[in-house]
């Protein structure tokens, strides 16, 4: 049996991509539907699709991304200078996905992180066929959405619908250009909702679909038969890359809450409730003697957080957000995490067997807090916040004596790119530098002189 795994849905460029698997049909492989019949007309997708479809993109994309090197022994052995057995090389690569204009006027382009992650070009294609550079105004790796826009006219954008009010089985249709092939539409049904733990994103809440979406769908729309916005085609799991019906979509409400964030700070202020918890479960509800075998199990409040001044206890259920029924600690973590820093949310939770709502104010997390060892250790004692043009990183402040200074960073720098990579924001360095390990060289601004400080 083969293994079935999680797959992010960007296509990659490569000769063979297309090749002599493609059987052309013969007109004896389908029959054709009439158009009408006994004089009424068949129903059809067709006027709605007219109307959506222009709002979906296509987009390709170039980089470079690090590649090891592997150094041979002999080189080793004899200590040639010139290698470095830890180095690694700048290669080119290129990559195809799907995004969805949301605002025409502004050009804004929604698609995810993983599309246009370390790209240097983003070249958007429109269904009429017009193609124009778009620029990156933030992303979100641990939700994986992204934001981009263009300077384009007559554009059309989609309407967003309210996903909180999906139900299973409602009809949906996914679009977007799989294997560079163009726009392509398929249809199918919501098959499930609040999807997580599949390890994909940091935050999950996903719609799942059978509609079929395939490598290059990454980004693309996923609607109703309103030909609203209903989700964003994220991944699918399946055997070796193919479709098997089922996909994944990150909802549309959690998308909105994400690019809204986006648009004003140039990165997701991240809500905060402040618990530890899990998923409650019929052993869990016969040990607390609890009715609901269903939501979000607390065991643990932090002092001061948004939980402990809402007066939320250990032992308490999470059971709705907002009156949306909550049915995993995970869906809880992934709805709380869309949602920005102060807002105010009301939440249902079961104690001693009795429902209460309390209103509860998110508290900033600490991964959005600038001020940043979080980033790199290097950056500590700095802080960080974004140019006001969204081209660059400002060092607000930095502390004597503090890995930031011994570095050489100095207030009022501004850090426009790291090894070669545009960094428009605080999301964008914070992006690059995640997981990696190695000398950093920053490109900065300092008295109006660009300089290039290393960092390790």
């Amino acid at each position: 049996m083969k293994k079935l795994s999680i797959i992010s849905l960007s296509a990659v460029l490569g000769a063979a991509l297309l090749s002599s698997s493609l059987i052309p049909l013969t007109a004896q492989a389908y029959s054709i539907w009439p158009s009408n019949v006994e004089g009424q007309e068949m129903p059809s997708l067709a006027p709605m699709l007219e109307k959506s479809t222009p709002a979906v993109v296509s987009i390709a994309v170039k980089g470079t991304h690090e590649v090891k090197q592997s150094v041979p022994n002999i080189f080793r052995f004899f200590g040639n200078p010139n290698q470095n057995p830890n180095q690694a090389q700048q290669r080119p690569f290129r990559g195809l996905g799907s995004g969805v204009i949301i605002d025409a006027k502004e050009g804004y382009i929604v698609t995810n992180n993983h599309v246009i992650e370390k790209a240097d070009e983003i070249l958007i294609t429109l269904k009429d066929g017009r193609q124009i550079e778009a620029k990156k105004i933030g992303s979100d790796a641990d939700s994986d959405i992204a934001l981009l826009q263009i300077d384009a006219e007559n554009l059309t954008e989609i309407k967003i619908a309210d996903s909180d009010k999906l139900r299973v089985g409602d009809f949906a249709i996914a679009i977007g250009s799989p294997f560079g092939l163009g726009q392509t539409v398929t249809s199918g049904i919501v098959s499930a909702l609040g999807r997580s733990g599949l390890n994909i994103e940091d935050y999950e809440d996903f719609i799942q679909t059978d509609a079929a979406i395939n490598s290059g769908n990454s980004g693309g729309a996923l609607i109703n038969l309103r030909g609203e916005l209903i989700g964003i085609n994220t991944a699918i799991l399946g055997p070796n890359g193919g479709n098997i019906g089922i996909g994944f979509a990150i909802p549309s409400n959690m998308m909105n809450n994400l690019t809204k964030q986006i648009i004003e700070f140039g990165e997701v202020h991240r809500g905060v409730l402040g618990v530890s918890g899990r998923s409650l479960n019929s052993d869990i509800a016969k040990a607390m003697e609890l009715e609901t075998n269903q939501g979000g199990f607390i065991e643990q409040v932090m002092p001061d957080s948004a939980a402990d001044e809402a007066g939320i206890e250990p032992g308490d259920v999470i059971t709705k957000i907002n009156g949306k029924l909550i049915k995993t600690f995970n869906e809880l973590r992934g709805k709380i995490g869309s949602i920005g820093a102060g807002k105010t949310i009301e939440l249902t939770i079961v104690r001693n067997g009795k429902e209460k709502n309390l209103d509860v104010t998110l508290k900033q997390s600490q991964s959005n807090n600038v001020a940043a060892a979080t980033i790199h250790p290097m950056f500590e004692g700095a802080e960080l916040e974004n140019n006001s043009n969204n081209n660059g990183v400002i060092i607000k402040n930095v502390e004597e004596n503090s890995p930031a200074a011994l570095v050489g960073l100095k207030t009022g720098d501004l850090i426009t790119a790291i090894n070669r990579t545009r960094i428009s924001n605080v999301g964008d360095l914070r992006s690059y530098l995640k997981d990696k390990e190695g000398v950093f060289a920053l490109n900065i601004i300092r008295d109006n002189y660009a300089q290039y400080l290393m960092i390790r």
